[in-house]
């Protein structure tokens, strides 16, 4: 074919390719959808000003500065026995802090539990030998003392712990993992918990905080923004024993009353009302409710009364043996601690808190008991817990 030919035939053919391919462009392109316009609640956004975040790190700063040099290190010399029971020398460690100016030290019992010797070490370095002075399982507190003519000492303010909140800004500092004036921040958690002691008994008005405390932090100082000890950090829950978020510090509060005693006595006296008690489990209220007796929903059963102690003075009475339903023998028929001085009392850890936390030797309190399907209130004076 003539190739003049092909020049109209390839134009007709290229103008029907592109009406093709435009028609298939617009069957192919979706029409725009209809757009409702829709108008956002107004949303406050809370934004922390970089001036605020500043504010609150020269704080922590401060904090740090300014009670460095009465945050020390306490490294504890003691006897310990080897698989073949040879006496060996082991060592450890905790924190502490400067008390007063006379040398004295606040540091926990178990930090110094079986010490043969104590050095203590300050932030420069120095290095001092120590002294017990005192100390108290139960509250897990105990005193040491240094020479206060080998270095200039600067005690920390306590607070009234009554006086603290659930949210508030606290600083540890201590020795972690023998890491010494390691600070860490966070907040108070929670108030009043309750923590079990080095003897088996309990610690009562605890202070839970998340700042990071671990093995080594014992026995520092808890602290608020302004400096002052609100507590004496003690505890940790944790699996691994680091830090979980979850520490608790012994308030400051008990300090303030046990510290003193150590250090004119060497002991703290632990108020007692001579009894002995079992929890009323919903398992117990059900075997005694069988047994016939009237029990209450919530309360301690006393078991036994000393002979010669307060509760027995006071007319308060135990229970007595006998065999219940199921053939166990069931504690029936004593006196059933509901409250103390208007106080409900739901376990026995709830009574030794309060006691520890809120009486002394010496006090009248007002014990409210069921007895016989009936409530009583009787006086009764408490002595020292002397075993």
């Amino acid at each position: 074919m003539d190739r003049r030919k092909w020049g109209p035939i390839l134009g007709a053919m290229l103008i029907l390719w592109l009406s093709l391919g435009c028609l298939a462009t617009e069957t192919l392109t979706p029409s725009s959808p209809t757009v409702e316009t829709v108008t956002p609640p107004d949303i406050q956004v809370i934004q922390v000003p970089d001036d605020g975040v500043l504010a609150l790190q020269s704080r922590v700063e401060a904090v740090y500065q300014q009670v460095g040099d009465a945050v020390v290190n306490i490294t504890v010399i003691s006897q310990g026995l080897n698989l073949w029971m040879q006496p060996y020398e082991q060592e450890g460690s905790g924190s502490g802090f400067v008390y007063d100016t006379a040398g004295h030290i606040v540091t926990n019992y178990h930090v110094v539990e079986g010490a043969n010797d104590i050095l203590v070490t300050f932030a420069d370095g120095t290095v001092l030998e120590a002294e017990l002075v005192g100390s108290d399982a139960t509250t897990d507190l105990a005193v040491i003392r240094v020479d206060p003519a080998a270095y200039p000492l600067t005690p920390l303010t306590l607070v009234d712990t009554d006086a603290l909140r659930v949210g508030q800004f606290v600083v540890a500092i201590g020795n972690p993992f023998g890491l010494q004036q390691t600070v860490t921040f966070g907040v108070i958690s929670s108030l009043g918990r309750i923590i079990e002691s080095p003897d088996g008994r309990y610690i009562g008005e605890a202070i839970q905080t998340d700042a990071a405390i671990n093995p080594g932090n014992s026995g520092g100082p808890l602290l608020d923004l302004d400096g002052r000890v609100i507590g004496v950090n003690a505890q940790i829950v944790s699996p691994s024993r680091a830090s979980a978020g979850i520490g608790f510090a012994i308030p400051a509060n008990t300090v303030a009353r046990v510290a003193p005693a150590l250090i004119e006595t060497g002991r703290y006296p632990h108020p007692w009302m001579g009894v002995r008690l079992v929890e009323l489990t919903p398992q117990n209220i059900e075997l005694l409710r069988e047994a016939g007796m009237v029990v209450p929903d919530a309360g301690v059963l006393i078991v036994a009364v000393e002979p010669g102690q307060p509760a027995e003075r006071a007319g308060l009475r135990g229970s007595n043996m006998v065999r219940g339903p199921s053939g166990m023998q069931l504690a029936v028929g004593g006196d059933i601690i509901t409250a103390v001085n208007d106080r409900a009392i739901a376990s026995f850890r709830e009574l030794i808190a309060y006691l520890e936390t809120e009486t002394e030797v010496g006090e009248t309190i007002n014990v409210t008991v069921m007895r016989d399907g009936e409530f009583l209130t009787l006086p009764l004076t408490l002595a020292e817990k002397l075993f």
